[in-house]
């Protein structure tokens, strides 16, 4: 009986870790922290262009989606994306299942600008078009994030 309980106390000691590790672990940690501080700056920037390629991507295109389901067709140009967020006229009887977007507006883009819809599109001439002027805020630059690339 002594014998057992000494070597279940001795297991447990070899079962917890050493000072020695825990030092090792924390440096690991502090060398990662420090390395993610540093590309903050580009990581943010970088950040902001993939919200915005999502966005264009994935968010708008299953909100598009489910408004042609049920309304026939995606919003005119002129409707725009307002029309994911509320009824357009002469439309609210179709407009079942809406909105289409939560939080009740459709959000700007990460430099605070409007996305641009168009449909037809003038890139996707058999769909539509919807982008972010990007970080520039100009409208047909390079830096455009759409539904095309």
């Amino acid at each position: 009986m002594v014998n057992s309980s000494r070597s279940l106390r001795s297991s447990a000691a070899r079962r917890g870790f050493t000072l020695l590790e825990i030092l090792v672990v924390l440096a690991i940690i502090g060398l990662l922290v420090g390395v993610l501080v540093k590309n903050v700056g580009g990581g943010f920037a970088s950040g902001q262009s993939s919200t915005a390629k999502i966005f264009v991507n994935s968010t708008v295109q299953t909100s598009l989606v489910r408004y042609r389901i049920d309304m026939g067709d995606y919003p005119s140009t002129t409707e725009g994306l307002e029309a994911l967020v509320a009824a357009p006229s002469g439309k609210a009887d179709r407009w079942r299942n809406g909105p289409y977007i939560d939080g009740g507006k459709v959000p700007l883009d990460p430099w605070g600008e409007p996305y641009v819809y168009r449909y037809p599109g003038t890139r996707n001439r058999t769909g539509y078009d919807v982008f972010s002027k990007g970080p520039d805020r100009t409208e047909g630059t390079a830096d455009d994030i759409g539904n095309w690339e």
